[in-house]
């Protein structure tokens, strides 16, 4: 039941609501990327705090932790009970971090805003596939893809547009964020809760809590079918996002290994990208419930890594720039993190499909904060063709996971799927 005062909001206006969380992640992603420079000017700390704070923010560690609580807590109580808490503990970080007067109190920032982030996105990922008919499931999967993109193109641009302001365009584009989170809070009050998630729990009231399997980490980790999937998926998924976390974190780095020096034509450049990822999204929501999803996959897949053979292997100069935008920024609207957000849900039982997605999630930003942490001396000792091979053999793990063992879940329900995977639902 929606709260009292709260309008309801149901169909594509829920989806979009919900989508929001993936504005806030990828929107929280840039602006510490964006401005990183700025914070370092100001309190002069040196490459291995800058990768300490890009290890504990929402690209990684301080995410992590948010899916590892939020999952599980989102099978219990509800999805909604998740939107009631996750964005006022957003708010708060990036309050800190547009206010921050020294680089500790930009960690604490960091944290705070990765854990809400990470808390947020199973529940929002799980909510939209729950809800969308199955027939549309990828379209309304893809909004939250979509929302992703935008994010960073938006971000980029205002990081353009406010970098003569120095720090205090850095400060306002953190609470650009804090009046977007506060918009989608106030909007999700009048949210339902998930219909399947009612209905599981609507058994359990009838005829007690062994009328289906358990939920949480300990049913999830006790079915092979759920172990096979958790391996498929951080195989598509988590390799992918290897990558995808170091370009969003750090690519005014590797921008500047590839002779692009200044900040605002970095900006402008991956606002294009970013853009580029809202057209592959427009195409995975039109094609997504149309054609082969293996294919879809493959194509956008093979696309992200011939956009890193051509910004790492080709001569500096514009060409590989623009190659590189075109490319990654495409694939990246019809790549692995869409087909992540759909397959997740749909290969697993509501009442572990949260827990799924929050482990998943977990084990996504660890392996981004492993790389983080050593990324900006990484590519200064190595220089960027080791570290672009490197970036290019993980993706291709990515590829050949996903195309070889994508699921045929393509027009079916989640309750067929249930049947078809557990022989019964559970």
């Amino acid at each position: 039941m929606a709260r009292i005062g709260a309008k309801k909001v149901t169909g594509w206006k829920a989806t979009i609501a919900v989508a929001m969380s993936n504005y806030i992640e990828s929107g929280s992603i840039i602006a510490i990327s964006t401005s990183m420079i700025f914070w370092q000017q100001a309190f002069g700390f040196d490459s291995a705090f800058e990768g300490l704070l890009a290890a504990l923010s929402a690209n990684a560690f301080g995410a992590a932790v948010g899916a590892i609580i939020g999952g599980p807590l989102s099978d219990r109580y509800g999805r909604k009970f998740i939107y009631t808490y996750d964005l006022i503990l957003y708010m708060v970080g990036v309050l800190i971090a547009a206010f921050a007067v020294n680089q500790w109190m930009l960690l604490v920032a960091f944290i705070l805003t990765g854990i809400a982030v990470g808390a947020g996105v199973p529940a929002a990922w799980t909510y939209i596939a729950e809800e969308a008919p199955s027939e549309r499931r990828a379209a309304h999967v893809g909004t939250a893809q979509l929302a992703w993109s935008v994010g960073p193109a938006i971000g980029f641009l205002l990081a353009a547009f406010l970098a003569p302001a120095g720090l205090i365009g850095a400060r306002v584009i953190f609470l650009h964020l804090f009046v977007i989170a506060f918009i989608t809070w106030w909007v999700r009050r009048g949210l339902e809760e998930s219909k399947n998630w009612k209905d599981t729990q609507a058994i359990r009231t009838k005829q007690g809590a062994k009328a289906v399997a358990g939920r949480g980490f300990k049913a999830l980790l006790g079915r092979k079918q759920n172990l096979m999937a958790i391996a498929f998926l951080i195989g598509v998924y988590a390799f992918w996002n290897t990558v995808a976390g170091q370009a969003g974190m750090f690519m005014p780095n590797v921008y500047r290994a590839s002779g692009l020096t200044d900040s605002a034509q970095q900006y402008y450049l991956q606002a294009f990208l970013w853009t580029m990822t809202v057209v592959g999204t427009f195409v995975f929501i039109w094609l997504g419930d149309r054609m082969s999803r293996r294919l879809l996959f493959f194509i956008g897949a093979a696309l992200g890594i011939a956009g890193w053979v051509v910004l790492v292997y080709l001569p500096d100069g514009p060409l590989p720039l623009w190659g590189f935008a075109i490319l990654w920024g495409f694939a990246s609207g019809i790549g692995a993190q869409a087909f992540y957000g759909l397959w997740t849900a749909e290969l697993f039982a509501t009442q572990y499909r949260a827990s799924a997605q929050g482990l998943l999630f977990f084990a996504a930003r660890i392996m981004v904060g492993l790389l983080s942490f050593g990324f900006p001396i990484w590519l200064d000792v190595l220089g960027l063709p080791t570290l672009g091979a490197i970036l290019i053999a993980i993706l291709a793990v990515s590829l050949i996971v996903g195309t070889v063992w994508a699921p045929d879940t393509q027009g079916k329900s989640l309750e067929q799927i249930e049947r078809e995977r557990y022989g019964a639902e559970v």
